[in-house]
């Protein structure tokens, strides 16, 4: 029986799926500024 390999930690994983997620993210974002003409900041109203 192979043993399986824990999904929660510091795992590789954990550490790729938060990776993606985060340049998701980035990308997201970026899209945002470029589509309104605002920073993330100004849309949030911070300032």
């Amino acid at each position: 029986m192979q043993e399986q390999e824990n999904k929660f930690g510091f795992t590789s994983f954990a550490e790729t799926w938060n990776g993606r997620l985060a340049m998701l993210g980035f990308v997201i974002g970026l899209a945002t500024e470029l589509l309104t003409g605002q920073g993330i900041l100004q849309q949030i109203g911070l300032m």
